[in-house]
């Protein structure tokens, strides 16, 4: 598949409800596309479908994908109509046979898993405690394979996780990000790599600032700070 089969799907998903960006798309579109046949994605937080799309896509014939999101019932979830929406979406692009929804927490289906992960993209809950357990769904990564994290540098919880689980890890290597999307190497970091982690960090201030701006409606300060937009920076 080359770039032209990601611009006709992006054209399309890109309709379905969520805060992935095109070029985060194209991120997971270019990990997962790479993966060898047989390969495994494992997704932590899908609401309507939007990367959970892209990441089939892109494997579909060749892979699969695990999707795991409880669809908590209330108004910030959404709950069962999200799920409906959720599978809706997959099966518009016929990719049903190729995820398998696991609806339920992360953290209670970790301590349980066992198969290796070749690609793992991490958007769950962005508290301090749910991304930490989640970080640990990277212990079944195959050594050389990819961690992406939604959010990073931009929610606190995230960020907070990762300074605190991932900049002194001696598995996981920072190598960029892509926006919020922070994508890390399942390999033994060197200097640099943590030092490029410790730079993000006025990355991450800039964009707190950015938030509370916004809750404020201080728009026009946030447009100062680079933000031009009603939502948060993803």
């Amino acid at each position: 598949m080359c770039r032209d089969d990601f611009d006709r799907l992006w054209a399309e998903a890109s309709t379905i409800t969520g805060w992935l960006t095109r070029d985060q798309a194209l991120r997971l579109w270019s990990e997962a596309v790479r993966l060898p046949p047989g390969a495994l994605v494992v997704e932590i937080g899908s609401h309507h479908g939007r990367s959970t799309v892209v990441l089939a896509a892109a494997v579909d014939g060749r892979g699969s994908v695990v999707a795991v999101d409880p669809f908590v019932e209330g108004r910030l979830f959404g709950g069962a109509p999200t799920r409906a929406a959720f599978e809706a979406n997959l099966a518009t692009y016929g990719l049903t046979e190729t995820v398998r929804l696991v609806a339920d927490y992360s953290t209670r289906l970790r301590p349980g898993w066992t198969e290796p992960i070749d690609l793992l993209y991490v958007d769950g809950k962005h508290d301090y405690w749910t991304c930490s357990d989640d970080l640990r769904w990277s212990r079944h990564l195959r050594d050389g394979s990819t961690l992406l994290v939604h959010d990073a540098f931009s929610s606190i919880g995230v960020t907070l996780s990762l300074l605190v689980h991932v900049l002194p890890s001696c598995r996981l290597a920072y190598a960029g990000r892509d926006g919020s999307l922070a994508r890390f190497e399942k390999r033994p970091p060197s200097v640099r790599d943590r030092w490029r982690t410790v730079r993000e960090l006025p990355w991450w201030m800039r964009n707190v600032v950015v938030k509370v701006l916004l809750r404020l409606r201080l728009r026009p300060l946030a447009r100062v700070l680079g933000h031009d937009g009603d939502y948060d920076p993803y």
